[in-house]
């Protein structure tokens, strides 16, 4: 049950708020966007809250990116080994890697642009919308969060800041790929081998390929968590603002620029 419907009756709504997140359209630089898409194709898109093109390029990435070997022949760059990073790219699957990570960038730089129009358009307008959702499976509802707790929760998992923002979506689906990143990695296997003082066994247990994946993640899981709290909070305060400037303020009420109040 919702505190209000968001029924159509404006044309653009700056929020909505569900059970399962809240969704929000804000102003956000479109290189900054780009840049997410570029490190890991799909990330971009989950910034936007385009979660069904984000899940799929975000997939896409990771099944494509180890066929064709592309971690790998980067770890062997980065070691001087030029020959056999060439050698062990797979041509077929590279092929097809190369023009949907080019799409993922343009697309979350294009789609930014518009919709920080939209956003202009309706912050004008500037339509009520709900702020409170109560249902069998969940409470949402707008309030004041600490996004350095969020970047927090994010460091010791990605994953858990978006769920302390109540970012189900993005929570649930960063939980489940760092839990597969974790497991085809061996990170934790090495970890633990390396708490045991076994530095040499716990170097060759890991494979680098899938690890290569937790920088990206690791940064988007904190970034997104940080900039969405911060977000939630103005969106919380511009929502309160409206709300007391309707119900309580006097309607004869001004503001005279330019003098002092004695």
């Amino acid at each position: 049950m919702d505190n209000y419907t968001n029924d159509n009756t404006a044309r653009r709504y700056k929020a909505h708020v569900s059970t399962l997140g809240t969704t929000q359209i804000h102003l956000r630089n479109p290189y900054i966007i780009a840049w997410w898409s570029a490190a890991f194709p799909g990330f971009g898109h989950l910034l936007l809250s385009k979660y069904i093109r984000g899940y799929l390029l975000f997939m896409w990435e990771v099944i494509v990116n180890v066929q064709a070997n592309v971690n790998l022949a980067m770890i062997y760059s980065f070691q001087g080994k030029i020959d056999l990073a060439k050698e062990s790219l797979d041509t077929r699957w590279l092929l097809i890697y190369i023009p949907v990570y080019l799409f993922a960038i343009w697309d979350s730089y294009r789609t930014t642009v518009d919709m920080n129009k939209v956003y202009i358009l309706a912050e004008r307008e500037n339509h009520r919308f709900n702020s409170f959702v109560i249902s069998p499976i969940e409470i949402n509802y707008l309030d004041k969060r600490n996004p350095f707790i969020a970047l927090i929760w994010s460091l010791f998992m990605p994953g858990l800041g978006q769920l302390y923002i109540h970012r189900i979506l993005t929570a649930a689906f960063v939980v489940i790929w760092s839990v597969i990143f974790f497991y085809f990695s061996h990170a934790l296997e090495a970890v633990t081998l390396l708490f045991w003082g076994e530095i040499q066994k716990a170097t060759s247990v890991i494979n680098p390929e899938w690890l290569l994946f937790f920088p990206s993640l690791y940064g988007f899981a904190t970034y997104d968590s940080y900039t969405a709290t911060v977000e939630n909070n103005k969106l919380y305060e511009k929502e309160q603002r409206d709300y007391f400037k309707k119900y309580y303020q006097n309607n004869h009420f001004r503001i005279l620029k330019g003098k002092k109040v004695k």
